[in-house]
């Protein structure tokens, strides 16, 4: 019997009921993905929450200077700078499954590497290089589970990569805290990262190339096998002519007139929303002695964690109910005016702990947009390209504020350090403001071409 063509529909046609077996495969195809996805955004975050934890002891046994300690701290965030361009460019000409695997095989390798450093510069360019898989990951794993997704409720799911972020680097900061009486014990909790990977990279094994990715390529049949084997929620009509429209030039074509006010959105959202808490959170320990605190740093960072995957979670919860645009830019503004409220009054206690509730739990609402917004303001043919575009420009400015944090501390103090954060978050809202769609519940082909309002 003839199977009706996919361009003249989608999979889950309502009112027809999905065949048991379609749906088992499905199940198990998207609990597959979602895992393999989660646990590299997981490590994401372990690897840069480790490093905070870790890097007042290992500043000491490796006679760290200021400028070293800097550079080890952004060495990451760099390398992310590189990783995302070059790894979603690769995803968008090659396939996203290859990458998908590599990618985390040097995660794998860079995290035993760890371990057996002997200088602050070779802590440097492993961590670098380690910072290119990071990129790397963002720009292939967010990219090809959205384009898995169900139209209903891809926002939640996308956001809940978020949510492993910020467990990820909350599990860090209980493993350096376990480690922290240990003599080299940082060394343990930087290599720790090795465990979590080995299980990524089993899981990746079997994931199957990205259906919309091969109607970019014009694999039609094997896109076609793929639709119909899963049961895909996909609108294949309006896939094949946003292909058409598509420029596959690469990164010059994220610039062109059609793609420049997407990828302007895309990359200053995100480096304002992760410049404040990466550079914050990589220093904690001294700006709570700035701010004159006392000896509670550690419990402190594990609040500031924790607080994080609240709000993070509070914000997958709500995002296909409330809407993109409302997630996003109200928190930028609340978020800016409580820094530097803690600026304008350092002394109090109450403030400073309140300020800093605030900032962390919708800070981390907000930042569940940034495994969302990306994905669905490119078209597949530049989706991975874009998403590793957007990431680099983030972690540029997360790089030079956690490189600039230490220096700004010493010379400035904690009061300009948190009213530059503020200022950062303010230019976030009012981008926003102008250049976010709101592309809640469209499919990903119809949310690509949704204009700002």
């Amino acid at each position: 019997m003839a199977t009706t063509p996919a361009t003249e529909r989608q999979s889950d046609t309502p009112g027809v009921p999905t065949p048991p077996d379609l749906l088992r495969a499905r199940r198990r195809l998207h609990t597959k993905l979602k895992l393999a996805t989660q646990i590299g955004e997981g490590i994401d975050g372990y690897i840069i929450g480790g490093i905070g934890m870790a890097m007042g002891a290992l500043t000491t046994d490796l006679h760290l200077t200021t400028v070293m300690e800097g550079l080890v701290g952004a060495s990451p965030l760099i390398g992310i700078f590189v990783g995302g361009p070059l790894f979603g460019r690769l995803a968008d000409r090659y396939g996203r499954r290859p990458v998908f695997l590599v990618d985390m095989l040097i995660f794998l390798v860079g995290s035993v590497l760890q371990f057996f450093v002997a200088d602050g510069l070779q802590l440097f360019l492993i961590r670098l290089v380690m910072g290119i898989a990071i990129g790397g990951e963002y720009a292939i794993g967010a990219p090809l589970l959205s384009e898995y997704a169900p139209r209903k409720g891809r926002g939640r799911l996308l956001a809940s990569l978020e949510i492993s972020w910020y467990v990820g680097y909350a599990l860090a900061t209980v493993v350096g805290a376990v480690f922290a009486d240990v003599h080299g014990g940082w060394r343990w909790t930087l290599a720790s990262s090795a465990v979590i990977a080995l299980v990524c990279v089993a899981l990746r094994g079997g994931v199957p190339e990205s259906a919309r990715w091969l109607l970019s390529k014009g694999r039609r049949e094997e896109a076609d096998a793929l639709i119909h084997r899963y049961g895909i929620e996909i609108d294949v009509t309006a896939e094949l002519a946003d292909t058409a429209r598509s420029e596959h030039g690469g990164l010059r074509a994220l610039f062109t007139r059609r793609h420049l006010k997407s990828t302007v959105f895309a990359s200053v959202f995100w480096a304002a929303l992760v410049l404040p808490y990466f550079s914050i959170g990589t220093f904690w320990t001294q700006v709570f002695d700035a701010l004159n605190m006392g000896d509670n740093a550690v419990a402190a960072l594990l609040v500031y964690s924790f607080t994080a995957v609240a709000g993070v979670t509070a914000g997958c919860l709500v995002v296909d109910r409330i809407g993109r645009r409302r997630l996003l830019i109200p928190p930028f503004w609340i978020t800016a005016a409580a820094l530097a409220l803690v600026a304008v009054w350092p002394t109090s206690t109450p403030v400073i702990v309140g300020g800093f509730l605030f900032f962390i739990f919708l800070n981390a609402a907000s930042s569940a947009l940034t495994a969302v917004y990306p994905l669905e303001v490119f078209p597949t043919a530049l989706r991975a390209t874009g998403v590793g575009f957007a990431t680099a420009m983030s972690r540029v400015g997360a790089a030079i504020g956690t490189f600039l944090l230490p220096m700004g501390l010493d010379r400035f103090g904690a009061r300009f350090v948190l009213l530059v954060g503020a200022g950062v978050l303010a230019v976030g809202g009012l981008v926003s403001h102008f250049l976010a769609p709101e592309t809640t519940d469209l499919d990903l082909a119809d949310a690509a071409r949704t204009p700002a309002p």
